[in-house]
C-alpha cells in the first residue's frame, strides 16, 4: 500500500470515529469509502459499535456491506439518517462539491439530503479553488432525452461527452439511466447552474452538491486535515 493510499485509509478511519452505536449511517460509493466500510465492519465484529443500520447508495456498496456483515436498512424503516460518510470528486473552500464520478450521484444526494450530518473523505487532489476547475460535472439523464439534454448542456457552454464503459458500451446507472459528463470549466455561479439543471425534465440528477457537507476529512502525503462547515477553510493541498 503506497503512502497516499495509507493516508486515505487513515482519513476513512477518522471519518468512522463520528459513528456511534445506535446510529443509522448512509454509505457512499467509491474506493476510499471502502476503507470506511471495512472499519465499521471491524468495529461491529469487536462490539465496539452496536445496533448500527446502514443505507447504501449503490448496488456496489450494498453488496460490499452484505459481504462484510454490516446490517442494511431502507427509508421504509428509517426516514432520517444520523450520519452519511461519502467521497467527492472536487470540493471548494465553502465545501460545495462535484460528485458522480462513480455514477451513484442520485442515491448519494438522496442520502445526504436525509442526513443530519455528512462527513466527506477526499485526498488533497480533490481540493479546488472553484468547482469545475478540475472535474467535469456528471449529469444523469433518462435515455429518451439524451440528445436534447446534450444540446441543452452545450447551450450553457459545456463540452459534453456520454460516459462509456471500458467495453465501449454506454455506462448505465443503478436506475438504468445514462450519464453526460459536462465540462464547464470553473463555474462562476453555482446556484444559477443548479437552478437551470433542476428545471430540465429529462435530467434526473446532477453532480452539484451545494451546502451538504458538514465535515471534510482530507488525506495528504503529509497528514490529515479536517475542514468544517461554517469555518474559514484553507484548502491548500497537503
Amino acid at each position: 500500500m503506497d503512502t497516499l493510499t495509507k493516508m486515505k485509509q487513515k482519513a476513512a478511519y477518522r471519518a468512522v470515529e463520528f459513528v456511534k452505536s445506535g446510529m443509522v449511517v448512509g454509505l457512499g460509493t467509491g474506493s476510499t469509502h471502502k476503507f470506511a466500510l471495512e472499519r465499521m465492519a471491524d468495529l461491529l465484529r469487536k462490539k465496539q459499535l452496536e445496533h448500527i443500520w446502514a443505507i447504501a447508495s449503490s448496488f456496489e456498496t450494498d453488496k460490499m456491506a452484505n459481504a462484510l456483515g454490516v446490517p442494511l436498512t431502507t427509508f421504509a424503516f428509517h426516514l432520517k439518517i444520523d450520519l452519511t460518510i461519502d467521497g467527492a470528486d472536487e470540493i471548494d473552500p465553502d465545501l460545495n462539491m462535484i460528485k458522480g464520478g462513480g455514477g451513484a450521484l442520485l442515491k448519494e444526494k438522496i442520502l445526504q439530503q436525509a442526513s443530519r450530518r455528512v462527513v466527506i473523505i477526499v485526498d488533497g487532489s480533490k481540493l479546488s479553488p472553484q468547482l469545475g476547475t478540475h472535474r467535469s460535472l456528471p449529469v444523469e439523464v433518462i435515455p429518451f432525452a439524451i440528445q436534447t439534454e446534450e444540446s441543452f448542456l452545450k447551450s450553457l457552454g459545456a463540452s459534453v461527452s456520454l460516459r462509456i464503459n471500458v467495453n465501449g458500451s454506454p455506462y448505465r446507472t443503478d436506475q438504468n439511466n445514462l450519464i453526460l459528463d459536462a465540462h464547464f470549466g470553473p463555474i462562476s455561479d453555482l446556484k444559477k447552474l443548479t437552478a437551470l439543471l433542476n428545471e430540465r425534465a429529462g435530467i434526473v440528477e446532477h453532480g452539484l452538491f451545494l451546502g451538504m457537507a458538514s465535515d471534510v476529512i482530507v488525506a495528504g502525503a503529509q497528514g490529515i486535515k479536517h475542514l468544517r462547515c461554517g469555518v474559514s477553510n484553507d484548502i491548500g493541498t497537503l
